[in-house]
């Protein structure tokens, strides 16, 4: 058993919420708008997840995953990340996050945007190219045929083992992408971004992308 600390409650954060207590995780979440709007939440997941501020989950969790729009990233605490596995959810949307002149001219990623924010972290990109349902709706057991595959990015060995056991727990194969500078190759209007694909075509995907 694992604590999680989640940043983030829309979508994706709720989603991996509900997978990490179905597979007897502990999970501590925040928004950011506080712990008491996470009520009918945490209600739902019962038990093992509790509602917290950010630095409160950021402090609990042995894993965190930051699943926040890329304008708040300035807002994650780094001190309590220092040393932790960080799974990065992002995606870099301008039309809602605004031009970024290093995004825009692909001379780094959001997953290195997360680290240069949190130089104590080992950050690990992962659950950006799945829609919110799918995260349940397309989650299988180990070896079932055509099972579902994501992708990781990232620079330290041993927290892409944490985040790919993780994901296998949850339902899915794992591709790994290399370092988190080729992110990229399943970032938005990839090949590889939204459709459900196994580990072999997932790796063509990857392959196929260009900037």
């Amino acid at each position: 058993m694992t604590t999680i600390g989640i940043i983030g409650a829309g979508n994706i954060g709720s989603q991996l919420a509900r997978l990490a207590v179905q597979h007897g995780h502990q999970v501590v979440i925040a928004n950011s708008r506080g712990p008491e709007t996470l009520a009918d939440l945490v209600a739902e997941l019962g038990d093992q997840a509790r509602a917290a501020t950010r630095d409160e989950a950021a402090a609990a969790g042995e894993v965190v995953v930051v699943t926040v729009p890329l304008a708040a990233i300035e807002t994650i605490p780094a001190e309590p990340l220092v040393g932790k596995v960080v799974i990065d959810t992002n995606n870099y949307y301008w039309e809602r996050d605004g031009h970024i002149a290093a995004l825009d001219d692909e001379s780094t990623t959001t997953a290195e945007l997360l680290q240069d924010h949190l130089p104590g972290a080992r950050v690990v990109k992962a659950f950006n190219h799945i829609g919110a349902a799918d995260l349940t709706g397309h989650a299988t057991p180990a070896g079932t045929p055509d099972r579902r595959a994501l992708v990781i990015a990232g620079d330290d060995a041993e927290a892409k083992q944490v985040t790919a056991d993780l994901i296998d727990e949850f339902g899915f194969d794992v591709v790994d992408a290399g370092p988190l500078a080729e992110g990229w190759r399943i970032q938005r209007d990839t090949p590889g971004y939204g459709p459900r694909l196994t580990a072999d075509q997932l790796r063509d995907a990857l392959q196929a992308a260009t900037r």
